[in-house]
């Protein structure tokens, strides 16, 4: 069981899926912080100022303290139950620009897998004869 274990985890693609949710990992951190410290405080100041992670609708007032909350920290420090819906546009412009900077590698990679199958040499005519006996020997019964 130890032995079918190592051969699985050593195993090519399961390493580069590790590999890649680390990445993952790490691209998200760095999307993250380009919404939070990069966009989203242009797009503010253009909105009148507005900090959309501080956006949010009080639910029921905090036990703690009574509304109204002048931050959303605020209300959570009084425990109210607040609808954090700047945070979930926050959120949302993540989504979108990590789903578009993936959508750009891939495609970037598909562009060059196309230039590889299109600089690749036709079959010489050895390999052509021997698929061609392949395919025969395929339809024998």
């Amino acid at each position: 069981m130890l032995k079918e274990f190592k051969e699985f985890a050593m195993r090519g693609n399961v390493v580069d899926m590790a590999v890649g949710i680390i990445i993952g990992g790490a691209f998200g951190t760095i999307i993250s912080s380009l919404v939070k410290d990069v966009l989203m405080p242009p797009i503010g100041l253009m909105l009148g100022g507005t900090d959309f992670s501080s956006l949010f609708i009080t639910l029921r007032e905090g036990a703690k303290v009574a509304g109204p909350y002048a931050s959303l920290a605020e209300a959570q420090a009084a425990g109210a139950v607040t609808i954090n819906y700047g945070v979930f546009v926050n959120s949302i412009i993540g989504f979108v620009i990590l789903a578009w900077a993936l959508f750009m590698v891939i495609k970037g990679m598909n562009a060059v897998r196309r230039q590889q199958e299109a600089a690749a040499p036709p079959p010489t005519a050895t390999e052509t004869l021997l698929g061609e006996i392949r395919d025969i020997l395929k339809k024998r019964p």
